[in-house]
């Protein structure tokens, strides 16, 4: 993780209020040379300020598309400036407000690990694997997938990006989040008995040359730290305390709390089945906090709730406030550029393959993980390894 220094101490002796007015008066000041994205977990005093909002993708595209644009500060996690980065001409420069500001799961799956993976593969089977990586992972880590013939995937496009690697291989590598992967790969009708969890961790991650010559689908062992905290138990609880109540997750969910659910899907499918539901329809929603208590005043005809009893917060997210985002507007109207997010050429070139693949087979749709199940029943008794 990279280390933010503390900001100058005139930040902390602000209000809100003046810090919002302060941030106000420096976009306009930079005018059309400034587009500032913010992320669906980020808080809401932030949110207010942002010129775009979305997914990690789709914040880079439309970041790409601004003719006008010299500075994007992306309120996000690193891994997302550094897509933007990525998709974005030369001439624009990509900034993190806190470079901090990082993502547990995309740190999870690092370059040497995932080239000490590959060499067990290749020494293990003669079988053409895919590697397919989520766009929640390192520039590093889409580059190699985009040398070896692989691609990105979103949690709105794996199912597509899945079908389309496993008929240019015989099998694929999945990383980092081994919840996407196994949910995505079973509501494609893949047994989850042809799936392994390879943990970088271990010597050959685990697993035998058999396990790993006979598996379709190998699972690197990440998740994200929020979305693993929706339980089978809190899905349980809904359903006695509330039967209609309907349940909504997403797919970096484990797979047992997606089986239990009513649907699954993205971030972006979780915001339009909501807002296409009835009034009076009553939810809970396995996603990060910010976003269901946005969702809960947005659709105040509905009852939108936290799946969770607890706070299911994205803390690395928390990192951007309006301190760090009024500092890097004020060091840009100073002439200085602080917390730059640069992808080296080389790794750029081939991560943009990866990207670029992606967005020629399928483009990122808000489609469901999980068909909906009338009954509600798990289509399976059988258990993922963990």
């Amino acid at each position: 993780m990279l280390f933010q220094p503390p900001l100058p101490s005139r930040y902390a002796e602000m209000t809100q209020e003046q810090m919002a007015d302060e941030i106000t008066r420096r976009r306009r000041a930079i005018g059309r040379r400034l587009v500032i994205l913010g992320h669906h977990y980020e808080r809401d005093e932030v949110l207010r300020f942002a010129d775009f909002t979305g997914d990690s993708l789709k914040l880079s595209q439309i970041a790409a598309e601004q003719t006008d644009a010299e500075f994007v500060v992306f309120c996000g996690v690193h891994f997302m400036a550094e897509s933007a980065d990525i998709l974005t001409d030369d001439s624009v420069r990509v900034i993190l407000p806190d470079i901090s500001a990082g993502c547990s799961m995309a740190d999870m799956a690092d370059l040497d690990q995932l080239e000490e993976a590959w060499r067990f593969l290749a020494d293990a089977t003669t079988q053409t694997i895919a590697p397919i990586t989520y766009v929640n992972s390192a520039a590093t880590i889409k580059a190699f997938c985009g040398r070896h013939g692989g691609a990105c995937c979103t949690s709105g496009n794996a199912q597509p990006i899945l079908e389309w690697a496993l008929k240019h291989g015989d099998k694929v590598i999945f990383l980092p989040d081994q919840h996407l992967g196994r949910n995505t790969a079973y509501a494609m009708g893949i047994n989850l008995s042809q799936m392994v969890l390879y943990d970088p961790e271990l010597p050959d991650g685990g697993l035998s040359t058999e396990q790993a010559r006979s598996a379709r689908i190998i699972l690197w062992k990440g998740y994200c730290s929020v979305h693993s905290l929706f339980t089978v138990e809190q899905c349980d609880h809904i359903r006695r305390v509330d039967p209609d109540c309907r349940i909504v997750v997403h797919p970096e969910c484990p797979w047992e709390v997606v089986q239990k659910a009513d649907l699954a899907g993205s971030t972006e499918f979780i915001i339009k089945a909501i807002a296409e539901s009835p009034a009076g329809s009553r939810w809970a929603v396995g996603t990060e906090t910010h976003l269901v208590n946005r969702l809960a005043g947005r659709h105040l005809d509905k009852q939108v709730r936290s799946l969770a009893g607890v706070q299911c917060l994205c803390t690395t997210m928390y990192r951007i406030d309006l301190g760090h985002l009024l500092w890097v507007l004020d060091e840009l109207s100073a002439g200085r550029m602080t917390n730059r997010v640069i992808v080296p050429p080389d790794v750029r070139d081939d991560a943009l393959v990866a990207l670029e693949r992606m967005l020629k087979n399928v483009p990122s749709q808000p489609q469901a993980a999980k068909p909906p199940s009338p009954d509600n029943s798990p289509r399976s008794t059988q258990r993922p390894q963990s």
